[in-house]
């Protein structure tokens, strides 16, 4: 979408665009929505400066629902669009939104390779543990003995996918967990992940109450992480490893050189660039 410069400071209602959200009511994805305008215009940005890329599910359609440049992409590939952005335009600050299943599934290649990586840029995933936007199947990271699936009446049986350790070990920059009831520190978590160069992974705990009405327990689930953020991987591989799944808070940060392309300045027409090509 064609925005305006700002000439003021922006509020969080600056960022949010015109189009009416379509999720069930109590989802929690309102709340990250909040939170994300929150963090934007706390960062001081302008619409223009940022760019929103998404894939296929229920948290995907935060791009619309935002007053800023935004993609809606095709199933699991939005990590693959952002970087490709993000390299092209290296000014602009540029996040992903998407869910567990969009992420982790399909998308599971470009997560990992998006992490080793280390573009400058935010993957924010709203984790519900279900497919919501197809009725309710198990994703990657649902619980084994989930029962509630007419895919999978007795469970799946597997093992869940740890998106915060496998972020961890394909080298991510920065990694958070959140919570979608509290947008506030939600917001203060996605501003850090924001600053910090690199990839920045930031999973947000945000309940699908239609298809886990069981998720509403979260609120008394989730509780601050007992220890400080560590920029020493095997500490934080120790913490993430023992992780109950409810722990909030940065629980990575590290200092890894962000990855950037380093454009060919006397390339002035397609002409010269054919000639670096010629046999």
């Amino acid at each position: 979408m064609s925005v305006q410069p700002a000439t003021k400071a922006l509020s969080a209602r600056d960022f949010k665009s015109d189009v009416k959200p379509v999720w069930c009511p109590g989802c929690g994805d309102y709340s990250v929505l909040s939170s994300i305008t929150k963090a934007l215009a706390e960062l001081g940005l302008s619409p223009e400066e940022v760019a929103v890329i998404s894939g296929i599910g229920c948290s995907s359609r935060i791009p619309a629902y935002l007053n800023s440049y935004g993609f809606h992409g095709v199933h699991g590939r939005a990590t693959a669009l952002a970087t490709g952005l993000k390299l092209s335009r290296p000014e602009l600050t540029v996040l992903v939104t998407g869910g567990d299943g969009d992420g982790f599934s399909i998308g599971g290649n470009h997560f990992l390779h998006a992490c080793r990586r280390n573009v400058d840029m935010t993957y924010i995933v709203m984790d519900n543990r279900v497919y919501g936007m197809t009725k309710g199947q198990p994703s990657p990271t649902t619980e084994p003995d989930w029962d509630n699936s007419a895919l999978a009446p007795a469970g799946t049986g597997l093992r869940p996918f740890n998106p915060l350790v496998i972020a961890l070990a394909s080298g991510a920059n920065f990694i958070a967990r959140a919570f979608s009831g509290d947008p506030n520190g939600t917001a203060q978590l996605i501003v850090e992940a924001i600053k910090t160069p690199g990839f920045s992974f930031v999973e947000i705990l945000s309940p699908c109450v239609t298809f886990r009405p069981d998720q509403r327990e979260w609120k008394t689930d989730v509780h601050p992480s007992p220890v400080d953020p560590t920029e020493d991987i095997g500490r934080a591989a120790r913490r993430l490893m023992t992780d109950d799944g409810f722990n909030l808070g940065v629980l990575y940060s590290g200092h890894r050189k962000p990855y950037a392309l380093n454009f060919d300045a006397s390339v002035d027409s397609l002409s010269d660039l054919e000639q670096q090509f010629a046999v």
